[in-house]
């Protein structure tokens, strides 16, 4: 038997099919997703996805919520001893995540949510809450040490970055480094240090 053609099991069969359902996600809509393509796509049967997810939505969940496809693997707290140097770490890995597959097919979830309510919320939890708690902790713990104003730190202020990276990453499809700088540099520290 042709090594290539060799049937995948286990952690391999499931990496393809969230590699798979991650990448048709990206390139179509949630609406649109079906285990037909994802199988195909994954160079699957239909019946590997039925054995392991009782549909679409709990196959997304599964695909972003793995550490090695998705965002399962929530970023250490970076310590470069600033808030600046905190901030623009902390974002910058936000922008590369987002110009990988899983931000891909995050995107079109976003976009979409008040048509999947329920999948948009199950994602809020489950890898959107945990990447703002990191970077709830950067600016509790600069408030901690007097560089940040400890009334500022709210579950807003730490969306708030995230979500001007998406803004422009609809807008320019790329988010390069000096608009990250500006993001913190312009919004964030004003907003928040104790300049």
């Amino acid at each position: 038997m042709n090594e290539a053609r060799a049937r995948r099991r286990g952690e391999a069969l499931t990496g393809a099919i969230h590699r798979a359902a991650l990448d048709e996600l990206a390139r179509t809509s949630f609406g649109e997703l079906s285990f037909d393509r994802i199988a195909a796509a994954a160079g699957t049967g239909k019946a590997a996805l039925y054995r392991r997810w009782s549909g679409p939505a709990d196959l997304v969940l599964a695909a972003l919520t793995d550490p090695a496809t998705g965002f399962g693997a929530v970023p250490d707290q970076p310590r470069t001893g600033s808030l600046r140097g905190d901030l623009l770490a902390m974002l910058g890995h936000f922008v590369r995540s987002m110009d990988e597959p899983r931000g891909h097919a995050l995107r079109p979830l976003l976009a979409q949510r008040h048509r999947h309510p329920q999948l948009y919320e199950q994602v809020k939890q489950l890898v959107i809450r945990p990447h703002r708690e990191v970077l709830l902790a950067v600016l509790r713990d600069a408030a901690a040490r007097g560089a940040a104003v400890p009334e500022r730190v709210t579950e807003r202020t730490a969306a708030l970055g995230p979500q001007l990276i998406m803004l422009a990453a609809w807008e320019n499809a790329a988010v390069p480094p000096e608009e990250v700088e500006a993001v913190v540099d312009e919004v964030l520290l004003p907003l928040i240090s104790r300049r």
